[in-house]
């Protein structure tokens, strides 16, 4: 089984690589943008790196022929939902170009392979008290353009399944953490700050915004089983809600982090770090998947703070069990 995964050294694409990696029989071919990914440590795990420009559909085209894959996991994208706001074009442009390209690659070159669209659980917008736990008939209200990049995307998956019979399993996976996440990100955002407060870096200040919202937050080592799973056995056309089915709220987090160190921490109210949309509760129903899979969650959402915290840590030079 060749397996192509755009986005490669990100986030959840480190994850995935490995997860890929401990399997049997899987080969594994990742797309990088910038060339000193190319020196990513995968490469010595055993994955072949490719740079290309997923908005350029020559370069696609190059890497599906000369890959061949069985499967494609398209992880690539601008997921800031903040920058969104910022630069909406760069985003709307960036996600919906390489997902086309890779969507109209497969068709010209005509290749028998399952593509996972991944959408996202910010498709869903704003969402109603009564509405939660959220299925994947609920209506679609994008509240940011990041949200609309991915509702296109996902369409652009069930459009190219119906016109073209491209093996499209689309899924929309709700928040992740885990060690690795950028600290554009709460989790790390807090875990960061502490780290650096526990150093003697930064004030014993830390900076936070909304901490009543409640998400649904699945561990990216979770949720990388579920891509693996929902590939080989998901129905082309079909979308699967990917995330853990409860919710914690941001003060959840910040209260779990504050609990794994000794430093004295000061906890002060940053306007900048509020978003201009933010829905008060947001918990996916994940029956779909689990019926077509049989994947459940299994670290908890107390072990991935802990390691997301650990992962900070000695990104500043200080022990795991500082």
């Amino acid at each position: 089984m060749r397996a192509l995964i755009t986005g490669i050294a990100g986030f959840v694409g480190r994850h995935l690589a490995e997860h890929l990696l401990d399997q049997p029989d899987y080969e594994v071919v990742g797309s990088v943008f910038f060339p000193e990914e190319l020196a990513h440590p995968l490469a010595s795990k055993g994955a072949t790196l490719e740079r290309v420009d997923l908005t350029d559909e020559a370069e696609v085209l190059r890497l599906l022929r000369d890959t061949q894959p069985d499967a494609i996991y398209h992880l690539a994208a601008q997921a800031f939902v903040p920058l969104s706001f910022d630069n909406p074009w760069a985003t709307l442009s960036n996600n919906i170009h390489s997902q086309l390209n890779l969507l109209h690659g497969i068709v010209k070159l005509d290749l028998d392979t399952r593509i996972l669209v991944v959408g996202s659980g910010e498709e869903y917008g704003v969402i109603r008290p009564e509405e939660t736990p959220v299925n994947e008939d609920q209506p679609l209200r994008p509240a940011s353009p990041y949200s609309v990049s991915k509702v296109t995307q996902d369409m652009l998956g069930l459009q190219y399944y119906l016109s073209h019979d491209v093996a499209a399993i689309r899924v929309r996976p709700f928040n992740q953490i885990g060690p690795g996440q950028s600290p554009d990100f709460v989790a790390p955002a807090f875990a960061q700050q502490i780290a650096s407060i526990e150093k003697g870096i930064q004030e014993p200040v830390l900076r936070v915004g909304n901490l009543e919202a409640r998400r649904d937050f699945t561990d990216a080592r979770d949720m990388v089983r579920a891509y693996r799973l929902l590939l080989k056995h998901g129905i082309p056309g079909e979308v699967y809600n990917a995330g853990s089915g409860s919710a914690h709220s941001i003060q959840e987090i910040l209260d779990t982090l504050l609990h794994l160190t000794d430093a004295s921490v000061e906890v002060r109210f940053d306007p900048a770090r509020a978003r201009p949309v933010d829905v008060p509760l947001i918990v996916c129903d994940i029956t779909k998947l689990r019926a077509a899979t049989g994947w459940r969650p299994m670290i908890s959402f107390e072990q991935s703070l802990a390691d997301v915290l650990a992962d900070q840590r000695s990104r500043i030079g200080l022990s795991a069990a500082h």
